[in-house]
């Protein structure tokens, strides 16, 4: 099994949703773009949120134990994915990589 590197990549967010749909949140989301975390196997990276790990962990499990090309080839890069959170109102897009050192 790899590490699998994870880069934030772009934080998008959509004020005109967040007003019509969102109950007020003080502290959503503190990730900022350019930040790497380095996912040792299953073990969710320490300071990543919990609901994007949910999202992505499936893909960060397959790129770990090997799996190339997903989605048939969607990635220039096969040992990669392109993964967003789940949320709707500041999704974020994370770059996940699959590095060459094992997984402890």
């Amino acid at each position: 099994m790899k590490k699998v590197r994870i880069t934030v990549m772009r934080k998008a967010c959509y004020p005109d949703l967040m007003e019509k749909y969102e109950n007020p949140i003080e502290h959503a989301c503190d990730i900022e773009a350019g930040a790497v975390f380095i996912a040792n196997g299953w073990q969710r990276p320490e300071g990543l949120c919990v609901s994007a790990w949910e999202t992505m962990s499936p893909f960060v499990m397959g790129l770990a134990h090997g799996a190339e090309n997903l989605y048939d080839g969607w990635m220039k890069n096969p040992r990669s994915a392109m993964i967003s959170c789940n949320d709707g109102f500041r999704p974020v897009s994370f770059l996940l990589e699959t590095m060459d050192e094992d997984a402890n």
